[in-house]
């Protein structure tokens, strides 16, 4: 066990550092669109949900290069890492490419779609955010695929370092872009006007794309254990394809039904209106934050038991796993315990809006009382993917979200008039049918017979 928590701390730290920073970084983003007009951050917010859900998307897809990366790593064949990492980030890009040209197309019919009960002038702002940000999709999965084949290799300070400078990079493009600039230092004067929610778009799209290119740099250049060779020259490999493929299609549909069922949920919230739409996008800002401890160990536990699955120790993988999961519920339960009577102060750095503060602030209050079971529902699924049980949490993911989460949501936010509320009552119920799922896998051990790598 205490090799575990070396390997676990060495991994984790870094992960942690990114996720606070990440976190940290887009509280200030929502708290800038937030202070151009409540219409605006609604917008943004809408458009966020199915941005994410693409982010979601090639975040998933990018789990079959780190799965593959970390076994071969956990066994000691940097030949077929590299391998992996070639096979994964090029078949990933193509795949981006291939979807931001289909949205690209169909974007205005989707904001309509999804989004046609809105007002109009937070309808206007959301074509004009999505237009912007869509180009942005391929450099998105190759940062993602990067930084997850990285984490693979045992390397997390790297993707820190990129994700850090990545964001950094949008915050200051955005106060410029948004808010426009005036300087005037005696005879020395610069003066931009600010272009609004336009100019939002355009700081996270330019941020993404250089985040895309220069975690390109990094495997070109090379690390200790992963290089980036023959930029130009690449031929499918079915045999490695297959095992990141296996982890990886599972995991990108089980990412497209999770988060096409918040779309669906989001789609209630649009009908309740924009002070609702406004408190979902800025209460699920701050749970991000307040999340950070859970969404880091996940990351980890992907890769970590991925490496005692590569070198076929599936005790130690089981062992690692229930220390991540006890160690999340432990720091959430924690931290949310202090983020109920400080609510309506967090909120209250987003918007002066009395109604999106108190809204916001019951949504922080309920998922506070409600986070000990986000562990067991998002922590333990990681490392079943991990280990390659990636078809096993694509079955549960169907389960808990169009069964329960869409089910419950609907009935209670909609049928009954619960609201918002109601909506994210919908969501705790899920993690609770998908927590006791996947611990009941996790006991029965059947995913430690799993092997991905021959």
């Amino acid at each position: 066990m205490k090799l575990v928590r070396k390997d676990v701390y060495k991994l984790a730290m870094p992960i942690l550092a990114e996720q606070l920073f990440v976190a940290t970084l887009g509280m200030v983003n929502t708290m800038m669109a937030g202070h151009i007009s409540k219409e605006a951050v609604s917008a943004i917010g809408m458009i966020d949900s199915f941005n994410y859900i693409l982010i979601a998307f090639f975040s998933a897809l990018a789990v079959g290069g780190t799965v593959v990366v970390a076994q071969y790593i956990g066994r000691k064949d940097i030949k077929m890492a590299n391998n992996a990492m070639k096979q994964s980030l090029y078949s990933g890009v193509f795949i981006g490419l291939v979807i931001t040209v289909l949205i690209f197309i169909f974007r205005e019919q989707l904001v309509q779609v999804l989004y046609g009960q809105a007002e109009a002038k937070v309808i206007k702002y959301a074509n004009m955010y999505f237009r912007i940000t869509i180009i942005s999709y391929p450099f998105i999965a190759l940062d993602l695929i990067a930084n997850g084949v990285l984490r693979g290799s045992g390397d997390s300070k790297t993707p820190m370092k990129i994700t850090m400078l990545m964001n950094v990079l949008n915050i200051i493009l955005g106060y410029t872009f948004i808010y426009g600039i005036n300087i005037n230092v005696l005879s020395f004067h610069i003066h931009t006007s600010g272009m609004g929610v336009e100019g939002a778009a355009f700081a996270i799209a330019i941020a993404r794309t250089a985040g895309g290119f220069i975690a390109l740099g990094v495997l070109l250049r090379g690390t200790r254990l992963l290089k980036l060779k023959n930029l130009f020259e690449f031929k499918p490999d079915r045999d490695i394809l297959h095992p990141i493929f296996a982890v990886g299609i599972p995991a990108s549909l089980e990412s497209l039904i999770f988060n096409g069922g918040k779309l669906i949920t989001q789609v209630f919230i649009v009908g309740m209106g924009t002070v609702s739409i406004a408190s979902n996008t800025i209460g699920n800002s701050i749970a991000t934050m307040l999340n950070i401890p859970g969404t880091s160990i996940s990351i980890v536990a992907t890769a970590l038991v991925g490496q005692y699955m590569g070198r076929r120790d599936s005790n130690e993988a089981q062992r690692c796993l229930s220390y991540l999961w006890r160690m999340s519920t432990i720091c959430l339960v924690v931290i949310c315990a202090i983020s109920i009577p400080t609510a309506g102060l967090w909120t209250s750095l987003y918007t002066k809006d009395p109604d999106i503060i108190k809204l916001t602030a019951n949504l922080l209050r309920t998922n506070a009382i409600c986070i000990p079971f986000w562990s067991i529902s998002f922590v333990l699924p990681a490392g079943l993917r991990g280990a390659g049980d990636a078809k096993y949490t694509l079955v549960t993911t169907i389960i808990g979200m169009w069964l329960f989460r869409i089910f419950s949501g609907y009935v209670l936010g909609v049928s009954l008039g619960f609201g918002l509320i109601g909506v994210w009552v919908g969501m705790y119920i899920d993690w609770i049918v998908r927590g006791i799922l996947y611990f009941i896998r996790f006991k029965k051990g059947k995913w430690k017979n799993i092997i991905l790598i021959k």
